[in-house]
């Protein structure tokens, strides 16, 4: 036996040494797995007691949003009441100014004060409304276009964007408006036109005015993604008759629809046409955006 070991010395030296060298590879592999598993409990529990927190802050904020629906809605109540009162002050009022014009008098006092009580409840509704607006999310500004163009590239819409003329100050809700209704217009031409399709998206700001102008060419990318030469009518059906549709008929979807009465708030003319063989054109001209208050179009003190 021990001349077997004494020969075969060399032999159970590499052995020895593989072995260990294999236990060592083992260790070493079994080390990092649990410290990999360690690891990915630690960011387990940390991913669960973060979605606890958001589900907790959600169950608030829910609530929150619940209590302001209600106390809206008794406000709301206690409004259309008050405008009922009104109503009926004011006929008695007009019936009584005949024969007691002092009645009448002290008839339209009541109904002022009535309406300011009223006009006080409005105010109070608004203000909730407003507040859980901006606890849910903030509004977007104009200078979120940037995002929104962003999202949309990754959505796979190809956004051009152009600018030109000296911008000025708009009031947030012209600001709102117009983000809207690039929002509206670019989800229409990547749901149409598809990935891929080119979206030019230019600002022509005048000195009192803004021209927001978005041109897709849905219809030219839809026949590039079947392997169709867009430049050939005949390839992507298009015929005279588009033509004649495209100068007579308006679209009139609800998209348009809404678009168009963001736009009017602000003295906005909005159009819209299909481009036969292209895409599709949206165009909001507001001709005295920088001084419109929304309500008249009139122009606003400039101080």
């Amino acid at each position: 036996m021990e001349a077997w070991v004494s020969a075969n010395a060399m032999m159970l030296t590499v052995a020895l040494m593989s072995a260990t060298v294999v236990l060592v590879a083992i260790s070493a592999v079994l080390f990092v797995a649990w410290r990999r598993s360690r690891a990915l409990a630690r960011r387990t529990a940390f991913d669960r007691a973060a979605a606890e927190r958001q589900r907790i802050d959600l169950e608030l904020d829910l609530a929150e949003q619940t209590g302001r629906l209600r106390i809206i809605r008794e406000l709301h109540e206690v409004s259309v009441h008050s405008l009922s009162v009104i109503i009926s002050q004011a006929d008695g009022a007009r019936y009584a100014a005949t024969a007691d014009p002092s009645a009448a008098g002290r008839a339209t006092a009541v109904i002022a004060e009535s309406a300011r009580s009223t006009l006080g409840d409005l105010r109070r509704v608004m203000g909730l409304a407003r507040e859980g607006e901006a606890s849910v999310s903030p509004q977007p500004r104009l200078k979120s276009t940037r995002e929104l163009f962003a999202v949309m590239r990754d959505s796979g819409l190809d956004v051009v964007f152009e600018e030109s003329g000296e911008p000025f100050d708009l009031q947030q809700g012209a600001e709102l408006a117009i983000y809207r209704i690039l929002q509206e217009a670019l989800a229409n031409a990547l749901s149409y036109g598809g990935p891929q399709t080119e979206a030019r998206v230019s600002f022509t700001w005048g000195a009192e005015g803004l021209h927001v102008k978005v041109d897709d060419d849905g219809i030219r990318s839809s026949a590039r993604r079947e392997g169709l030469d867009p430049n050939d009518a005949s390839t992507v059906g298009y015929t005279i008759d588009d033509d004649l549709k495209a100068l007579t008929d308006e679209p009139t979807g609800l998209g348009i629809r809404e678009m168009r009465a963001r736009a009017d708030l602000y003295g906005g003319i909005l159009t819209a046409s299909t481009v036969p063989g292209v895409g599709f054109s949206l165009s909001v001209v507001f001709p005295a955006l920088r001084f419109h208050n929304g309500v008249h179009g009139v122009k606003l003190d400039r101080s």
